[in-house]
């Protein structure tokens, strides 16, 4: 089995669209929150989001959307775009760049990629009801690629001319783990030499506001107390969008290119609870199989972990059961890890949130911190006995967990390890 090291990144977030924003934000614990002036009205009880700053994407019509000056997108690429491929777009090409691949390395029969999104409600919607009101042939013929789930990889392969291996995932909330364990497979076996990873999601009314639902977002007003995940008071999660782009590459490609890197991927680990449709498993029990299956395939003890980035999204129900896994998983309290969920800053990404969240654990192997779990005040009992940190640590991490759960009890566990 091949090394397998993450090299490059690309961020379009609530909190900073590039590294260097993300890494301040997230060491200083600023969250990416503000009053949604789309939710404003009386008859929408949610109210908060974590807003994609310097992008706007309202308009049905790409050439009528706003994106920062540095990146140019040629018009017949535009066309084809969701909010959510915009992103993408955009976190792909600063990968690109931070990775310094040159565009053979990007090209090529050995280089492949693997997406996550949940498609564009927005946009399916709009070109949805303008076949119904003013005709099928008046539809954009780009209609269908711009909007349904495999939106991202359909782009993005064309775009790049990505000539690897290439698919979509759709595993809800663990969607771009599933992707980024995947890629992994495919370079630990000599499959590929090089992986894309992607997961980006839109930010709008569409894309968002279905889950005030099922109860699941959060009713607070005030952005700093909006998200809290293992927070006593918390009530659901901030919806958020953007995207994340990792560039997964073998030792062999490392050492080739003679490039640096993030942190090494040391494996994964999966399993389902087999529970609810919607609901985790109060017990926790397929994230606890998850994670151990992730330290059983990387032979590494429970004790060695010094930091886990938790799926926590601030839900009642969600944030208990992942206590109760890592407890189980985490047996000697003296020797439980630093444990924070970063959904207290950006709000949840749903499916790119695997893909984000393992790109901060990168960040944060490199750069040696850990970041605080923020605003709690007073900690669910549950969570007692777990080292549940409010600060950020400035203390070098060794191995990093980075749990992900989706719709239907989809359980997955990336690990991270310093290089």
């Amino acid at each position: 089995m091949r090394k397998v090291y993450i090299t490059g990144i690309g961020l379009i977030t609530s909190i900073g669209n590039d590294v260097p924003t993300v890494t301040q934000n997230l060491g200083a614990l600023r969250h990416g929150f503000e009053l949604y002036p789309p939710f404003q009205k009386p008859d929408i009880p949610v109210k908060v989001v974590g807003t994609i700053k310097d992008f706007a994407t309202d308009s049905p019509d790409p050439e009528d959307w706003r994106y920062p000056p540095r990146y140019t997108i040629k018009r017949e690429v535009l066309r084809g775009l969701a909010p959510n491929s915009l992103f993408a777009y955009c976190a792909m090409l600063q990968a690109i760049n931070d990775a310094r691949l040159a565009p053979e390395d990007v090209s090529n029969l050995d280089t492949g990629l693997y997406a996550a999104s949940g498609g564009s409600p927005f946009l399916t919607h709009y070109h949805h009801a303008r076949m119904l009101q003013v005709g099928v042939l008046r539809c954009s013929p780009l209609g269908i690629v711009a909007s349904i789930a495999g939106t991202l990889n359909f782009n993005l392969v064309a775009t790049f001319r990505i000539y690897g291996a290439s698919c979509g995932f759709s595993s809800a909330c663990a969607s771009s783990s599933h992707a980024l364990a995947f890629a992994y497979d495919e370079i630990a076996t000599g499959r590929q030499k090089r992986m894309f990873v992607v997961g980006a999601e839109d930010c709008n009314t569409d894309s968002i506001l279905p889950f005030a639902g099922m109860r699941a977002l959060s009713l607070q007003t005030n952005p700093d107390l909006a998200s809290r995940p293992f927070d006593l008071n918390r009530d659901g999660f901030v919806g958020t969008g953007g995207g994340a782009v990792l560039v997964v590459e073998s030792g062999e490609e490392v050492e080739r290119r003679g490039v640096r890197t993030y942190c090494e991927m040391a494996g994964w680990g999966q399993a389902s609870d087999g529970y609810n449709v919607a609901i985790s498993h109060p017990e926790g029990s397929g994230l606890r199989v998850a994670m151990t299956n992730a330290l059983r395939q990387t032979g590494i003890e429970p004790e060695a972990v010094d930091y886990v980035n938790a799926h926590a999204t601030s839900t009642p129900i969600g944030d208990t059961s992942e206590a109760k896994a890592l407890k189980a998983v985490f047996q000697e309290a003296t020797m439980r890890p630093a444990i924070s969920s970063t959904k207290a800053l950006t709000g949840h990404g749903l499916s790119l949130a695997g893909a984000m969240e393992s790109a901060f654990c990168a960040i944060a192997l490199k750069e040696g911190f850990i970041p605080g779990s923020a605003n709690i005040t007073r900690l669910d009992p549950a969570c007692e006995g777990l080292n549940i940190i409010r600060s950020t640590l400035s203390q070098q991490p060794r191995v990093v967990l980075n749990n992900s759960s989706g719709f239907g009890g989809a359980n997955v566990c990336i690990v991270l390890r310093q290089a």
